[in-house]
Parts: C-alpha cells; structure tokens; sequence
C-alpha cells in the first residue's frame, strides 16, 4: 500500500523533532517499522539524513542536558555496533577481542559514570523509555490489533515520563 507523502513527513517529525525511536514514530503515525525504515534509508540516500537532521534539532534548541543526552545516546549507539560487530566479526583472534571487548566496557562504563553525574535521571529515563520501546514492540508482534490504542495512549503517556524523569 502506497502512503502518502504527508504520512512520510510526519514519520519524519515525529523522528526528527519529537525524537521518538523510528520504531515508535512509524506505529505513531500507522506505518509499519519496515515501512519507516527504508524511507529513512532512502532519505539518507539522498542527502536527507534524519539522524543527523535530529543531532541539529538537539543542538540547536537544546540545554545542555539535552546535548549530554544527545551524546549518551550517541555512545550507546556506537557501543551496540562495536559490540555487534565484535560478534559477528570470526577473524579477530580471541585474545584481541578480549581485550577489545575490555577496553569497549571500560569506556562505557567510564562514561556512563561521567553522566550520572552530569544527568542523574537519564539512566532512570533510559530504562522506562526501553521498557516503552519493548513494550510497542511486543504488541506489534503478540497483538497487532491493539497497535492503535497502544499509539493513542502512547503520546500522554510520554508526557507523563517527561514530567517524572525531565
């Protein structure tokens, strides 16, 4: 089924400026994730790229809490790639990836330290948002049919996360 380009532009901001998970933005806006995923990737493709266009967003209207937890997502962006491609990578000899995998945790948990200090609520935010992406994510899968009042009741529910944990 073809959307419209006003349902493309508004995966978008919801992304963009709500910075809500792609995941989410798609269910938001009755799009499957896949659907929401190749119009990032064809976005990027041609000089659109959402990611970047979100970082700006931050940056340009954000405190500096904001940008700490712009560039604490950032980290736990590159950490998950490193640690999948750790995974994945069979050419790397054991012993080098011992100490890769020793030297990835170290940063993380450096950094993640340094921004409890900084942010005391992100890692209490981080948890209920992951508990709010595991949960549209199992209702996709076990009961689509609830997808629509799920996203309905998502958006004042974000509100009440953004009120507890800022």
């Amino acid at each position: 089924m073809a959307h419209p380009q006003e349902t493309r532009d508004k995966v978008r901001r919801a992304y963009v400026f709500d910075r809500l998970s792609l995941e989410v933005a798609a269910m938001k806006c009755g799009v499957s994730y896949g659907t929401a995923s190749r119009w990032k990737n064809q976005s990027a493709e041609s000089g659109d790229n959402w990611d970047k266009a979100q970082s700006a967003q931050l940056l340009s209207g954000g405190s500096i809490e904001d940008i700490g937890r712009q560039m604490l997502a950032g980290l736990v962006t590159q950490y998950q790639a490193s640690m999948d491609e750790l995974t994945r990578n069979d050419k790397i000899a054991p012993a080098l990836k011992v100490q890769l995998l020793a030297s990835l945790a170290d940063a993380f948990n450096k950094t993640i330290s340094a921004s409890k200090r900084i942010l005391p609520e992100t890692s209490e935010l981080a948890t209920a948002m992951e508990v709010v992406q595991k949960l549209a994510s199992f209702i996709r899968t076990h009961y689509p049919q609830h997808a629509n009042a799920f996203t309905e009741v998502l958006e004042p529910f974000g509100d009440e996360l953004a009120k507890t944990y800022g």
